[in-house]
């Protein structure tokens, strides 16, 4: 019975490394997307294509529905347009909003499907990852990317990405706003500072 409640303390410790592991990991391939904008869109453009090749091989050596994979090549067409604007995609563009809706229409086929007719849980798996994950998962972190914020000046803030500016004795902030993951991880990180220094004051 002890060894039984340990065993329960490991999981709850594995579930706690694995989730902050997924956050680190999280937050360092949105600051590299953040920094190498071209080569990401290089590398989901070659996810797009490699992705699209499995769906035929799909087509071509499996019995899933015809209408399963055309709805997800009809997806991959939209996320096709979105990287001609990489890294400016636009919230409420057509692309944008048509995407996220088709990728609730594939998850709902998609479970219908595999609910009904036996597969194994890696080649299900397989199937998320690679035709239904991948490609939005690489746009979902690009959402960090902000190149219409420019430096911004400021004369109070002192933080550690201020500079001090040529000829001036004001401070230009290099990072005044960060969108998407970043913006999530610089909330909890501000939030964290905040609740830090005030229990210093006391």
């Amino acid at each position: 019975m002890f060894l039984y409640i340990l065993s329960w303390v490991s999981t709850v410790i594995h579930i706690v490394f694995l989730t902050l592991s997924l956050a680190a990991g999280l937050y360092y391939l949105a600051e590299v997307v953040e920094e190498y904008t071209v080569a990401t869109a290089k590398v989901i453009k070659y996810l797009l294509i490699s992705t699209t090749c499995a769906l035929i091989g799909i087509l071509l050596f499996e019995q899933l529905p015809v209408y399963l994979v055309g709805l997800v090549l009809l997806s991959h067409g939209f996320y096709a347009n979105l990287l001609s604007n990489f890294p400016y995609i636009s919230l409420s563009s057509l692309s944008f909003i048509s995407s996220c809706v088709l990728l609730v229409i594939n998850h709902y086929f998609a479970f219908k499907y595999f609910a009904d007719v036996y597969y194994s849980f890696q080649e299900i798996l397989a199937y998320f990852t690679i035709c239904l994950w991948l490609v939005p998962f690489s746009f979902f972190v690009s959402l960090s990317v902000n190149e219409y914020v420019l430096p911004t000046v400021q004369t109070t803030n002192y933080t550690s990405s201020s500079v001090i500016g040529p000829n001036s004795g004001m401070l230009i902030s290099r990072q005044s706003k960060r969108g998407g993951i970043l913006a999530v991880f610089d909330y909890f990180n501000q939030k964290k500072d905040d609740l830090l220094l005030r229990n210093k004051q006391f």
